[in-house]
């Protein structure tokens, strides 16, 4: 159970990481700069999270093809 509890927290982090991206991309709007101030210590912990979250779900991302190709 926890493997998969620290997986689904990676995703949600990454996905809302990923949705700030597409509104800076789309909108030029940073919602975590928005929320918790530009560049404060808050939003460089939230960047750093979704920056390790990325990294985990890489891992993730290869233990899905490893379970594919046993399958």
């Amino acid at each position: 159970m926890g493997n998969k509890f620290i997986d689904a927290i990676a995703l949600t982090i990454a996905i809302v990481g990923a949705v700030n991206w597409g509104l800076i991309g789309f909108f030029d709007f940073n919602l975590v700069a928005y929320v918790f101030g530009s560049m404060s210590w808050l939003s460089r912990i939230i960047y750093a999270l979704v920056g390790i979250c990325g990294l985990y779900l890489i891992c993730f991302y290869m233990r899905l093809g490893g379970s594919a190709d046993e399958a």
